[in-house]
């Protein structure tokens, strides 16, 4: 199973930053028990090794090279491959990137490295034989993609509307390789305008293609803005004060009950 990490945009409501806002430090992680700074990428990264991903893919900016100098060829003995995007062209055309790597049969796991979210283990709870969203709870949902629902089934992806009628987003989502083709044969054939996956996903649902929804995320903080960095910072720290097993480390999930912060919206 393939991981893609769409790493190339330009990170510009948090810039200025001398590096990449994938390797932001948010938290921390015990390292052969050493314990040092965490870039905000790694729970993403993790959280997809978690859901039975056995390769990373990262597509990367040409000026992004300290992002392949942190990761290198592996994590945490997941061997790591690299895409460039020569030009920041939005999402999808991020993630078709990875195309040329990914096989028929292969379920591919797509998340975005700039946010932090509970439960650890969800993305194991994604169906590999359809395309699937992990969608999280929010107040805020018009600053996100809402996901409409018809039972399980998705009806319609709503990209940053503000009339959203859905409090939940979409997290991450998964599917299986040929999904992935036929979403950039779509993709292809509407000339590439679509910038965002719920645009592209509207459509694939109108041509008869198929999606759905769990509900099985609880917390979710974007750390693209400094509002979202110290909230962070905060849910982080709040897991760690209930104990040992508090999951401010990367690999260890929510500690049980609920989550101090269901989500933040961007700024």
């Amino acid at each position: 199973m393939w991981g893609i990490v769409p790493a190339a945009g330009r990170g510009s409501r948090i810039q200025p930053l001398a590096f990449s806002k994938e390797l932001l430090p948010v938290g921390s992680r015990l390292d052969h028990g050493v314990e040092r700074p965490c870039a905000v990428s790694e729970y993403l990264v993790e959280r997809m090794i978690r859901g039975g991903a056995d390769k990373l893919c990262f597509v990367i900016a040409p000026g992004k090279s300290d992002i392949l100098d942190y990761y290198g060829a592996s994590y945490a003995g997941v061997p790591i491959a690299y895409m460039v995007q020569s030009e920041a062209a939005g999402l999808c055309d991020a993630i078709f990137r990875a195309l040329p790597l990914v096989g028929e049969d292969e379920p591919v796991i797509v998340g975005l490295p700039d946010t932090v979210w509970f439960p650890a283990d969800a993305l194991a709870l994604l169906p590999d034989n359809v395309l699937s969203f992990l969608l999280f709870p929010v107040e805020r949902p018009e600053f996100f993609d809402a996901v409409v629902l018809d039972g399980e089934a998705v009806r319609e992806i709503q990209v940053k509307r503000q009339d959203a009628t859905s409090s939940w987003i979409w997290g991450a989502f998964k599917m299986p390789g040929r999904t992935l083709r036929d979403l950039h044969r779509l993709w292809r054939q509407r000339e590439g305008r679509d910038e965002y996956i719920g645009t592209l996903v509207n459509a694939h649902l109108a041509a008869g293609g198929r999606a759905v929804g769990v509900r099985a995320g609880a917390a979710y903080v974007d750390v693209g803005t400094l509002h979202g960095y110290r909230a962070a910072i905060g849910l982080l720290a709040e897991a760690a004060a209930r104990g040992p097993e508090g999951g401010a480390r990367v690999g260890l999930g929510w500690p049980g009950g609920r989550p101090v912060l269901q989500a933040l919206a961007r700024d």
